[in-house]
């Protein structure tokens, strides 16, 4: 899409998607396809999160993959790059965090200023030891968090991430559809922007560089 980049919270760029193509998606991820839904529809979390209209993130509490809980303030004093998915995830979730780990590679030392967090939005199957040896495949610094539903759920909502259970009934049981953003949050936890499905690793080196320099 031609034309500018859409401007986030304090001046930092929402990098811009296909929105037809993309409210369209979500607008099929509503309760009325899916069980076990986010209490809000995917085109009311798609307009908080696009527009900023809504406050985005929070704090979290969640186990990381060695038991450990894990909070938002411990990352204080770094950026964080944040996305929700599920091991599970046969294509979206794979390359947004590929894209994520090239990002870091392409920071060189300037990494150390970044932490980048995945939550599963999948708890019954995403056990710890899986979820530890799938962030490996990505990074070395990619913490995997996970925690019971209510837990999971109260970070997805802080974050405006949509969530369903589907079933398929292709043998698999259920998958998980999902809003599928990579949350690029300051310094003391507040929100700065997104990168949409698709975001090159190089435009996600420019934006968080340009926040690594600012004071």
């Amino acid at each position: 899409m031609d034309g500018p980049d859409k401007p986030g919270h304090d001046g930092i760029p929402i990098l811009r998607v296909c929105l037809l193509g993309v409210v369209t998606a979500l607008l099929w991820l509503t309760p009325a396809h899916a069980q076990d839904a986010s209490t809000r529809t995917a085109a009311e979390l798609m307009d908080a999160v696009m527009w900023g209209k809504e406050p985005i993130g929070g704090p979290f509490k969640l186990i990381d993959t060695e038991g450990r809980e894990r909070t938002n303030d411990e990352f204080r004093g770094r950026l964080m790059l944040v996305y929700f998915g599920f091991t599970s995830c046969p294509d979206i979730c794979p390359t947004d965090l590929q894209a994520m780990g090239l990002a870091l590679d392409g920071l060189g030392e300037a990494a150390g200023g970044v932490q980048p967090i995945f939550v599963t939005l999948d708890p019954e199957r995403d056990s710890r030891e899986y979820l530890a040896e799938y962030v490996k495949m990505f990074h070395p610094k990619l913490i995997g968090l996970t925690g019971d539903k209510t837990a999971i759920a109260a970070a997805a909502a802080a974050y405006r991430v949509y969530h369903a259970k589907t079933q398929t009934g292709d043998g698999l049981g259920y998958t998980i559809d999902h809003s599928s953003f990579v949350y690029l949050m300051g310094r003391n936890g507040e929100y700065l922007g997104i990168f949409p499905p698709g975001t090159p690793p190089e435009r996600m080196v420019a934006a968080i560089k340009s926040q690594l320099t600012a004071r």
